[in-house]
């Protein structure tokens, strides 16, 4: 017998196995519904209308016989969550487990896994969101946690934990000796990830048989963008919500951005005295920053006299990311600790620590991703440093790794919006400083660009103006076929 022939008879042998494991789990004879989910029986069997665990393990089983390595694609430590009574005409269950993935899926010889998923169930004849997350999904075990699309569609998600993040993090999770410092991060890629999420949606579609849509915010946005360019066919529809795509470390249109286009000439000139008063009040500030630092545990890899300066050139950065409004600045003439409360809540010095649970994004950013540069100029004679080029390394990688960076996901996601086929609506706020790396809109009618007036980094289909939200929601039902 040649080794294909033997191969096939092996998958069929497997496919009858799990027909049986099923068979089992139902507590008795399990038919199959034309959606491919394990029809009722009689009591005890799988529901029609309510998601179980076993789905899972049915999905476990479909993957080992349709594969030659059955050690992926396998779902455990399947858990259910509770949902809070508000979200319950939308979900009627929760669960959070994990999937075994390779770290390289071109090898996966190379070592497996476990990545962290969450799945909100509504209908198996709704659409599934899967949300393609850019760093940990802890905050999807919430009972009070939704997406805004499944939400606005009373449809299923999918939320997925970014590989290296959290309890989703290659090779720590079997060698209790590895460090940040010396983890291996070659497959800390966007390619990568596709490929997690691509794994994620082909096992679930074996019970999600509608339509999919991706999404995510921020990083989850860019991430929303890549998994479509790297596999079109897996969804009907992309919803990247301000999502960057930057061309270098420092990419250098962020600047520019923050000194001419947020708010108003006189919000921007509100801003510069507000950083210029913080610098001519160095002693003080230094002082109150360092017992803050201090009574928060807080280190950092560079000195107190330098994160201020960091926090200072930082200051309209996260001011217009996070939407606050220039009459709540307080005036220059106030005491130093109002202008202190008001700076710190601002900034969050906490950015600049030398590590926490976001910061494998840096590596990313250092690698791919790309970030933002800070203009020292107007504040030369007032800070420590002399140049804040290079800070990226200096400050947030790990044991100060070199990471060279690639500018082939930038060039080609540029590329792919322009010319792609797929169906994407994008969401954007217009102050936000994300916004100044945001692709170009093609004018194609399967792209809309919807950029929220005066919009922050918070900008979603919810606090859209009336028109451009009814638009968006009209659109997405079209595209799905939901009118």
């Amino acid at each position: 017998m040649n080794t294909r022939m033997l191969k096939k008879r092996f998958a069929l042998a497997f496919t009858s196995a799990a027909l049986c494991v099923v068979s089992f789990l139902s507590c008795g004879t399990t038919a199959f519904a034309q959606n491919g989910i394990p029809a009722e029986t009689k009591q005890g069997s799988l529901q029609m209308d309510s998601l179980e665990a076993a789905h899972f393990l049915l999905c476990n089983q479909l993957a080992s016989a349709n594969q030659s390595n059955q050690e992926y694609a396998v779902f455990s430590d399947i858990e259910k969550l509770p949902v809070a009574n508000a979200y319950k005409e939308h979900l009627k269950a929760k669960y959070r487990m994990f999937i075994t993935q390779p770290i390289d899926h071109k090898h996966p010889e190379k070592g497996l896994f476990k990545q962290r998923v969450i799945v909100g169930f509504a209908d198996f004849n709704k659409p599934t969101v899967i949300i393609t997350e850019g760093y940990t999904a802890k905050y999807g075990a919430n009972p009070r946690y939704n997406e805004e699309i499944a939400a606005l569609l009373k449809c299923n998600f999918v939320l997925v934990e970014h590989r290296y993040f959290n309890e989703s993090v290659p090779f720590m999770q079997y060698d209790s000796t590895i460090t940040w410092e010396n983890l291996n991060w070659d497959y800390m890629t966007a390619e990568q990830e596709a490929a997690d999420l691509h794994q994620i949606r082909t096992s679930l579609a074996n019970i999600f048989k509608g339509k999919w849509i991706a999404t995510g915010i921020s990083k989850g946005g860019q991430n929303c963008m890549s998994y479509t360019m790297f596999y079109p066919q897996d969804v009907d529809v992309s919803v990247p919500y301000v999502g960057p795509v930057a061309r270098a470390q420092e990419d250098g249109r962020h600047e520019p951005f923050l000194r001419d286009s947020t708010g108003t000439a006189q919000d921007r000139a509100i801003i510069y005295n507000f950083q210029m008063e913080i610098l001519k009040r160095r002693v003080s500030m230094e002082a109150k920053l360092k017992e803050f630092s201090d009574r928060n545990k807080l280190t950092y890899n560079i000195s107190i006299p330098e994160v201020l300066d960091y926090c200072v050139l930082e200051f309209p950065f996260a001011f217009w990311q996070w939407g606050r409004k220039t009459s709540t600045i307080p005036a220059v003439t106030e005491n130093d600790d109002v202008l202190f409360k008001y700076f710190v809540d601002a900034v969050g010095p906490d950015y600049f620590q030398s590590w926490d649970d976001n910061a494998p994004f840096f590596v990313q950013a250092a690698k791919e991703l790309g970030y933002y540069g800070y203009d020292t100029k107007p504040f030369k004679k007032y800070l420590s440093i002399k140049s804040a080029k290079g800070y990226l390394r200096k400050i947030f990688l790990p044991g100060g790794r070199k990471f060279k960076f690639d500018k082939t996901l930038y060039k080609n996601l540029t590329k792919f919006i322009a010319t792609t086929d797929s169906k994407m609506m994008f969401i954007y706020g217009e102050w936000d400083p994300w916004s100044a790396v945001r692709p170009n809109n093609p004018g194609h009618d399967n792209i809309k660009f919807f950029i929220a007036p005066g919009g922050s980094h918070r900008a979603r289909i919810s606090n859209l103006t009336p028109q451009m939200r009814d638009e968006a929601i009209n659109t997405l039902k079209e595209w799905l076929n939901l009118n």
